[in-house]
């Protein structure tokens, strides 16, 4: 029980490991905490999209287990992953040694690293349009950087999706609008509450 407990602390603790875009003076960046929440509910989406037929709950293992040894190793950017060397593999283990999750999630992590499978190419596929997401939320805040990162091309080729689902979201995550969610919405003040109906 104890490493349990050891364990789900250091979980808690992904909270405070911030993603390292902040130091290209990008502020509000989601935590590792947020990435594996929004990376499991991505996958939740290619999935039912996908319309494949995938085991939606080993893909969910996949996508909590999938990042968390960066509690150890910290978050590494494009910049500093040509000068450093993590190794992930012996942190996860760390983590999950002498806890009841040991074997079935050193497994599962183990297999999403080959991405042999296809819930760990959704998985894969989730993790990345969690980026573009997140730039595409950093430039409606007036970031240039994503802008310059498009420009010169610095993502041109980008990540190599598994699903046809990746492929077209990602097309559509470039066109959306982080915003649409509540501006959008017909009960926002705007479109159905009492500024609409003082308008009529």
């Amino acid at each position: 029980m104890n490493r349990d407990l050891e364990f789900l602390y250091e979980l808690g603790a992904l909270r405070l490991v911030p993603r390292q875009w902040h130091r290209f003076h990008m502020d509000g960046v989601g935590d590792l905490a947020d990435h594996h929440f929004r990376v499991l509910w991505l996958a939740l989406v290619i999935a039912a999209r996908e319309k494949a037929d995938v085991n939606t709950e080993k893909m969910m293992k996949m996508a909590l287990v999938h990042d968390i040894a960066e509690s150890r190793t910290g978050d590494v950017d494009y910049l500093a992953r040509q000068y450093v060397v993590r190794n992930e593999d012996l942190g996860l283990t760390d983590m999950l040694e002498g806890t009841s999750l040991q074997a079935e999630f050193l497994g599962l992590y183990r297999e999403y690293e080959t991405r042999s499978c296809l819930e760990a190419q959704i998985v894969k596929d989730a993790d990345n349009l969690d980026v573009d997401m997140e730039l595409r939320e950093q430039e409606s805040r007036g970031h240039q950087l994503p802008t310059i990162w498009a420009t010169e091309g610095n993502r041109s080729t980008g990540p190599t999706f598994f699903t046809k689902t990746a492929k077209t979201m990602q097309a559509a995550i470039q066109k959306s609008n982080p915003h649409d969610w509540h501006t959008k919405s017909p009960r926002n003040r705007s479109n159905g509450g009492d500024w609409k109906r003082a308008n009529q």
